[in-house]
């Protein structure tokens, strides 16, 4: 098969991955679902990582627009008018002289002057001087930025944790699930075994009555672990965007993967890659910009300026030009102290984004601890209890063999079979606390998640070009 037919493929592949993921493809339906798969379905679906995306589009631009403002601004403007004096206006008109040499005016109606007027200008400042307040805003905005941009890291970080408990957390109540159907059956056979040695007269009545209670025990547990199961399939379908009556059938297994970090490591790695403590780092900053800003008020503003307007009784007003430069200057000289609130509130800002991010770092350092230490406790816990499986197991089937034999007592099986049942739901537990325990502890120390439907597009997108280029080579 050679490039071309290869590329083609991919290509096909592609497009029916993506008419795979529109939710109406599988209402009701039966998916097959790997982690990974789910993963690339919410990160292209869940509105979390969109809204994230939106937030960092929205702070760029105003950091754009924080930074552009130190530029020069040009200001067209135009004006027609029409007007004239309520009354009707008069003017002296030189009549003559008359004997005695004086000067005589005659009184003349000029109207009320009703006429048009155009005027047109253009101004140009440029900020000279502005006391911190430019700088304070740009720095303000580069802050909001940056928290931003960690917080699309942050989102993936999370969103990877939600997916990946989702999975976990489906796979535990299908394994609970199918624990609860193991018991019910096992005492379904124990019953007709105690039910033939009654029949036969060899056991009493009251082994039956409770056999029969304990297995209606076990269904009532069995219904409950399978109303589990579809909370959490339902739960999952919701955050890998398919309808919520779709059936998923999960590929992965709860399985123990040592994990090799100690916990220095953790706190070490933390320190540095943990998006939350970024995101107070630039809280600190934004404050600080916010206090410039404020502090501002108190300092003179200096601009420069050049303006060109025309203004004529003739449409569109482009003569009688005049022109004019210059530089202004101004400042607060008294304001009954609103300047001075501005700056002990931005002050008091700037000490509350400090006390958060010391706040932060403990919190995120006890994060790190409680997960890893529920890390390695749930890692102790999957030894013992599959030992205490194969005990259970072996225990159980010695009890039934010694009821069926006359020497044990139905207490002893009942007995037995509950404790199997209970080492079996402990073995799981067990593996499921120390996968989520193992997600916790990566997105507490900032482990970073990239998006996977980004490197999809990507792929495709080097999948064309090179598509392209081998049509072009074969022409």
């Amino acid at each position: 098969m050679n490039r071309n037919k290869l590329t083609k493929r991919f290509l096909l592949l592609s497009a029916a991955l993506t008419m795979a993921l529109g939710q109406s493809a599988f209402a009701g339906e039966t998916v097959a679902l790997n982690l990974d798969d789910a993963m690339l379905r919410a990160f292209q679906t869940n509105p979390t990582v969109s809204i994230a995306q939106y937030e960092l589009d929205s702070a760029r631009a105003s950091y754009n627009a924080a930074r552009q403002s130190r530029g020069i601004s040009i200001t067209a403007s135009h004006t027609t008018q029409r007007g004239g004096a309520d009354d009707d206006q008069y003017t002296n008109r030189l009549k003559g002289v008359d004997a005695t040499g004086n000067l005589i005016y005659d009184r003349v109606n000029a109207g009320k002057g009703i006429a048009n007027k155009y005027s047109n200008g253009l101004t140009a400042s440029l900020p000279i001087f502005t006391g911190g307040k430019l700088s304070g805003s740009i720095k303000q905005a580069k802050a909001n930025y940056q928290y931003n941009e960690v917080g699309v890291q942050r989102t993936y970080n999370e969103m990877r944790s939600t997916v990946t408990d989702g999975y976990f957390n489906m796979l535990q109540a299908d394994n609970i699930q199918k624990l609860s159907a193991e018991s019910v059956t096992r005492l379904e056979d124990h019953l007709k075994n105690v039910q033939a040695q009654y029949d036969v007269g060899v056991v009493a009545k009251v082994d039956v009555l409770r056999s029969q209670v304990e297995l209606a025990n076990a269904k009532q547990t069995l219904i409950q672990a399978e109303n589990s199961y579809q909370v959490a399939e339902a739960n999952m379908n919701k955050i890998v965007g398919l309808p919520m009556d779709t059936n998923l059938k999960l590929d992965n297994l709860l399985v123990y993967n040592a994990y090799d970090k100690n916990m220095d490591d953790c706190l070490a790695y933390a320190a540095e890659h943990r998006p939350e403590l970024m995101q107070a780092k630039y809280g600190v900053d934004a404050a600080k910009g916010a206090l410039m800003v404020a502090r501002s008020g108190h300092m003179p503003q200096v601009a420069a300026s050049a303006s060109q307007a025309w203004s004529d009784s003739n449409w569109p007003g482009d003569e009688n030009g005049n022109w004019g430069v210059g530089v202004s200057v101004s400042m607060n000289v008294f304001d009954t102290g609103v300047t001075l609130s501005k700056i002990h509130g931005a002050e008091a800002d700037l000490k509350k984004a400090e006390e958060t991010y010391r706040n932060t770092v403990d919190s995120v350092n006890l994060d790190v601890r409680s997960n890893y230490l529920g890390l390695r406790e749930a890692e102790k816990r999957i030894s013992t209890t599959k030992l205490a499986v194969e005990q259970a197991d072996e225990d159980y089937r010695i009890a039934q063999l010694r009821y069926m034999s006359g020497v044990g007592t139905n207490t002893d099986v009942l007995d037995a079979q509950v404790a199997l049942t209970q080492a079996k739901t402990n073995y799981t537990k067990a593996l499921y606390d120390y996968n989520t325990s193992k997600t916790a502890l990566e997105t507490s120390i900032g482990v970073p998640m990239s998006n996977p439907a980004t490197a999809v597009k990507v792929q495709a997108a080097k999948t064309a070009e090179a598509a392209k280029a081998t049509e072009e080579a074969a022409k």
